[in-house]
């Protein structure tokens, strides 16, 4: 198991690399410039502002983080961005906070876990970019980061995902990116299928190097490095006099996003850390399976870079909720009800950057306030890792599928769907409720996967694993900075 930097793999690896990205303008952002993008040199931001957001610029790498301007062309940084719920929306007196994704490059924040990902690969010389392709195993988002950030690091990318998954995503990794991809059977729970294809690729494409976001650490390490100081930063922000900052909630997926929340237990040891799944899969909740439809979450397993020790409850929505409030959401005639409801025009015009798993999340923060009791003086934030904007093939079924949207469903979407939300279906873990779901890991992972029972119990048992894992971000900046030193580009801006 692989938890501190390695030595160079292969000195002619890594100098292929810098041949590489010297000749393609290749310039690695170190994590620490993600966190805080006022450490990437001013000729780089000179050079952004004629750049647009998702375009295929090898610059664009500057723009994985949380404080893009919210332009598509021309920005540079500001504050992190996020939005704020009312108790009019809500109907909890808690303050609930969604962080945005859209503004990162390709509209969701999954190309920051990629690049956490492929990065120490190549500055190690593991990753030949000559020579590899870049395998992206995912249930949609990360593919997409996975193959964005291949295409600007100088590599090609193999994109696999469920069949089921939404239009859009197969249009933009085949016509935009010239993605090779891959559709195996299923929907969003169908993880197991796409592990299948992954060792059918090891086994017959010698020149294909997989990264599978539900082992590899550097997912991880990405979230807790740059997400969770994103968080603590909203909170700062929104906080009022006398508050506290009670929860954190991250849907499961990969396990990347909710390592936010062990920063976040570093500044906040009080925290309540809350995993968010699917009813129709409940796998942490109740050892549940089943296929739903809220893309982008993953499930039927329990990811190998989740540190079960740091989540204190688990919370399972309703993809139905999730469908409804969607619309809710998004079509003129919920507009005009939550207009009714004194919801402000401008938090309206906001509702589109708010994905379906976001709408999961925001449904786990309202029953996390309601399961706690918490009042105005807490703070929940919370993920809306991708927008709306990636689902309108999704309205657009749910229109031919449920008819035209009217302002009496919006109304009965409201009550039930938001100000419906209970508390069952949802659990406070104890320790041995943490080892249970820690427990899971082992039929997937020891069974299926490769991995063996020591390192299985290392995750469990070694306290000192999890922080040098993510504390090993600082020895890749290091590594980074040689690696541009190397190439010379900066000096040559």
């Amino acid at each position: 198991m692989q938890n501190t930097v390695t030595k160079t793999n292969s000195a002619e690896i890594l100098e292929k690399a810098i041949q590489r990205y010297r000749e393609r303008g290749i310039i690695l952002p170190t994590f620490k410039q993600q966190r805080n993008p006022e450490l990437i040199p001013d000729k780089i931001k000179v050079k952004l502002q004629n750049i647009g957001l998702w375009e295929l610029n090898p610059l664009n790498l500057f723009r994985i983080s949380w404080k893009n301007e919210p332009v598509e062309k021309g920005g540079l940084f500001g504050k992190v961005n996020y939005v704020e719920l009312p108790k009019a929306l809500t109907g909890v007196d808690a303050k609930i906070v969604l962080m945005i994704g859209k503004y990162f490059p390709t509209g969701a924040h999954k190309v920051g876990a990629a690049y956490g990902c492929l990065a120490p690969k190549v500055i190690q010389g593991e990753f030949d970019p000559t020579y590899h392709k870049a395998v992206w195993p995912s249930t949609g988002n990360y593919c997409r980061g996975g193959a964005f950030d291949s295409k600007i690091m100088g590599t090609e990318s193999v994109a696999i995902l469920p069949e089921e998954m939404s239009r859009e995503r197969f249009e933009w990794l085949r016509d935009y990116i010239g993605s090779e991809v891959i559709a195996t059977h299923g929907c969003e729970s169908n993880v197991k299928e796409i592990y299948d294809k992954c060792w059918e690729i090891k086994r017959t494409r010698k020149d294909c190097m997989i990264f599978n976001q539900f082992e590899e650490f550097g997912n991880a390490a990405w979230h807790y490095n740059v997400t969770g100081p994103a968080i603590e930063e909203v909170f700062e922000m929104v906080k009022p006099k006398g508050s506290r900052f009670s929860a954190y909630i991250s849907a499961t997926g990969s396990a990347g996003t909710i390592a936010g929340g062990d920063y976040l237990r570093t500044k906040f040891p009080f925290i309540k850390v809350v995993a968010s799944e699917a009813l129709q899969c409940p796998t942490l909740l109740s050892n549940g399976f089943g296929g739903h439809r809220i893309e982008g979450i993953g499930d039927k397993h329990v990811p190998w870079i989740h540190n079960c020790k740091n989540t204190n409850v688990v919370t399972a929505i309703d993809d139905e909720d999730c469908m409804r409030v969607l619309r809710l959401f998004n079509e003129p005639e919920g507009h005009l009800r939550l207009k009714e409801l004194g919801i402000s025009d401008e938090l309206i015009s906001q509702l589109h950057l708010i994905g379906i798993s976001g709408i999961s999340n925001m449904l786990s923060a309202i029953k996390t306030a309601k399961f706690f009791e918490m009042g105005g003086q807490d703070v929940i934030v919370t993920i809306a890792t991708d927008s709306a904007d990636m689902y309108q093939s999704r309205i657009a079924e749910l229109t031919q599928e449920k008819g035209k949207y009217s302002t009496f469903q919006a109304a009965l979407d409201f009550e039930k769907c938001i100000l419906g939300q209970e508390t069952q279906n949802m659990k406070e873990l104890g320790y041995h409720d943490q080892k249970a779901i820690h427990n899971l890991k082992y039929f997937t992972w020891v069974e299926q996967q490769g991995k063996t029972v020591e390192e299985l119990n290392r995750l469990w048992n070694d306290t000192g694993f999890w922080p040098n894992m993510f504390n090993q971000v600082h020895e890749w900046d290091v590594l980074i900075e040689q690696f541009n030193e190397r190439t010379g580009l900066l000096k040559k801006l």
